[in-house]
């Protein structure tokens, strides 16, 4: 495969996943998938009870911003209706945890499962993770053009700011509140900078966390 068939090949990749190896596309500031009709068209049919994720929220909205501020957690899943929260963390980046709210919402518990870091230091380990793995001979076997996306999602990227965090985690409580078309759960990823939610219709939302804001002013 010569030069020009890789780069062919590196855009057509770069452009086919909803979300790319690089991240949302300035372009693209919502992304929204369908989901299955009989739940889109029955939602409003369907009604909404509390879970032990809303009436803990006072307790757990803290402590989710906690572990993404100062700990080593870099993606966070919260699901109202089945009560887990899903973890993942700097300091064992390819496994996913899964907590019951009830223990996210304990602050000892907290305290006991996820070590502090700050959140500069956590930005900087992620960048050391990257440039280890480029540094991989086992990295330099793959294809070239799988190495250029890599190196360009590796190199380029941002964290999100911790300001737009707090935002986002405030708001999760209005999203869950809307009638007829209420939040299931949600996703934040300090990676990405995107905020992937599910809501009772079996539609998925995919924002750019920095529109976040006006996301829910056109919407709630």
């Amino acid at each position: 495969m010569d030069n020009s068939e890789e780069e062919l090949l590196e855009e057509t990749i770069m452009q086919e996943s909803i979300v790319s190896a690089a991240g949302l596309n300035p372009e693209q500031v919502l992304i929204g998938i369908k989901g299955d009709p009989s739940l889109r068209e029955s939602a409003a049919l369907r009604k909404r009870y509390d879970s032990k994720v809303d009436s803990l929220f006072d307790q757990l909205e803290p402590n989710l911003e906690d572990v993404l501020l100062n700990r080593g957690i870099y993606r966070i899943f919260v699901g109202f209706n089945s009560g887990e929260i899903r973890t993942n963390s700097i300091f064992d980046p390819l496994r996913q945890e899964i907590h019951d709210a009830e223990k996210i919402a304990n602050n000892d518990y907290i305290d006991r499962h996820f070590p502090l870091i700050e959140y500069d230091d956590k930005v900087a380990l992620m960048r050391e993770l990257y440039a280890t793995l480029r540094a991989s001979e086992h990295y330099q076997k793959i294809p070239g053009y799988w190495q250029n996306i890599l190196n360009r999602r590796s190199q380029s990227w941002l964290p999100l700011e911790p300001d737009n965090i707090s935002k986002i985690l405030s708001t999760v409580r209005t999203l869950r509140d809307i009638d007829g078309y209420y939040l299931r759960n949600i996703t934040l990823c300090i990676v990405q900078g995107i905020v992937r939610m599910q809501f009772n219709c079996d539609g998925t939302q995919i924002i750019d966390a920095h529109n976040f804001k006006h996301f829910l002013e056109e919407n709630v």
